[in-house]
This record gives C-alpha cells, sequence and structure tokens, in this order.
C-alpha cells in the first residue's frame, strides 16, 4: 500500500490543486491526472510478485489474508488454480483432468501453466502472492523461466521461521468443525464448550462447535508425529 502511495502522491496532489484553481473544471482536470499516472504505474510498473514460505503452523494462513488486504493483491492457491481450471475447461484445464482421472499426479508444467493463466486475471493486474508453490528447486526454475518470458521475476520472499515447541503447540491444539471448517484452538481459541477434568486434562466431548454444537475433530495430521514428519519435508 505504501509504494501505491508513493507513486501516486503527485496525482493527489494534482487533485488537491486543482480544487484549488479551478473549482469544478480543476477537479475534474486533476482527477483526470491520478487516473491517468495510475493507469501509467498499472501499465509500466512491475507486478508485486510474492511468495510465502514456512512451514505447518507457521502462520502463513493467518497473514496470507492481511498481506493480501495491506497490498490489494490476491493470493490464489494452487489447488484453487486446478479446480477452477479444470471446471473452466481451458486448455490445460483439460490436461490436468486427464492426468487426475487416470490417478496420476499433475506435472510441473501443469501446474505452471494453470499459474500462467491464472496471472493473467484482471485481479493479478498489479501482483499476486504464491502460497505452497514452488515446492521444489525444479518448480521454481520453472516459474522464473515462465515469469522472465514477460520481463518478469519474484520481487519478494517471505519466509516464516517459527520455533518447533511453537509450531507444536499451535498444531496439536487445533480443532475445527468438519461441515464449515471454523477452527478453535484449546489455548488461543477455545469453544465455548470446552471442559476440563480433574486433573486438567482436556475432555475431548466437550469440544462443540459454538454455532451448531455440533462435535469438533482433530485432523489426522494435528499431531506432534505428524508435524515431525512434515518438518522433516520441509526441511529437505
Amino acid at each position: 500500500k505504501q509504494w501505491y502511495q508513493r507513486r501516486y502522491i503527485g496525482a493527489a496532489g494534482g487533485v488537491v490543486g486543482g480544487l484549488v484553481l479551478g473549482g469544478a473544471g480543476g477537479y475534474f482536470l486533476g482527477k483526470g491526472k491520478a487516473v491517468a499516472v495510475k493507469e501509467k504505474y498499472e501499465t509500466y510498473w512491475p507486478r508485486e510478485i510474492m511468495m510465502l514460505f514456512g512451514a505447518p503452523g507457521a502462520g502463513k494462513g493467518t497473514q496470507g489474508p492481511k498481506i493480501v488486504d495491506e497490498l490489494g493483491i490476491p493470493q490464489p492457491s494452487t489447488g484453487d488454480m486446478l479446480r477452477e481450471a479444470v471446471a473452466a475447461g481451458t486448455e490445460v484445464g483439460k490436461r490436468a483432468k486427464e492426468v487426475m482421472a487416470s490417478g496420476g499426479l499433475v506435472s510441473d508444467d501443469i501446474v505452471i501453466g494453470i499459474i500462467a493463466d491464472r496471472i493473467k486475471e484482471p485481479d493479478c493486474k498489479t501482483g499476486f502472492i504464491l502460497d505452497g508453490f514452488p515446492r521444489t528447486t525444479e518448480q521454481a526454475q520453472a516459474l522464473d523461466a515462465m515469469l522472465a518470458k514477460n520481463g518478469e521475476a519474484v520481487s519478494l520472499v517471505m519466509a516464516f521461521d517459527v520455533d518447533h515447541d511453537v509450531l507444536e503447540e499451535r498444531i496439536c491444539g487445533r480443532w475445527i468443525d468438519k461441515a464449515s471448517g471454523r477452527s478453535y484452538h484449546v489455548k488461543f481459541a477455545p469453544p465455548k464448550s470446552m471442559k476440563l477434568g480433574a486433573e486438567g486434562k482436556l475432555v475431548k466431548e466437550s469440544m462443540k462447535d459454538d454455532q451448531t454444537g455440533a462435535q469438533l475433530i482433530q485432523r489426522p495430521d494435528d499431531t506432534a508425529e505428524a508435524l515431525k514428519q512434515r518438518l522433516d519435508g520441509n526441511n529437505k
């Protein structure tokens, strides 16, 4: 947002100056200059291309939306992009559908193709954020090559470095409502129904959704053992 402010501050000054100098006519003249400057920078200024990296529970899902709101650029996930491409029946979406129908894994070139199509959309005009991609050196190189075709490059990589004990506390304390996806945490955001037993241990049956009263669940990979495996893979 600050880089937008720096870009348009001169144009904003034109609007104010127009108001002072020429009443309504000056206002529209100044406004026209502001729009022209905005269009100029949207056309010629490099897009803000960001990547978020971090272990499970590091905070990407929490901070990502805040960055989206601050910069006004989208954060499309590879999963959403893949589903949208398949649903839209694009050329690369059809290729992905065939691979998935056969039980295979979608190749890097298909994923890159889906990203290339998605970032042509109007909401990506001034930039976008990638989360969860690339995951390998090969994917990173393919992404760089795809962006280079348009004279672009990743402008910022944001890595979330969080202590293992903190990650374990965040992950192992998570509970979700399966139907809605609402998330709770035994320490940071407990449901109203949560109860502790005589020894201070959590009564699992008391974990109910605040809105529906449905029983909350823990995902199979939200355990200390699963977290260790995921961290080992993340660090390779």
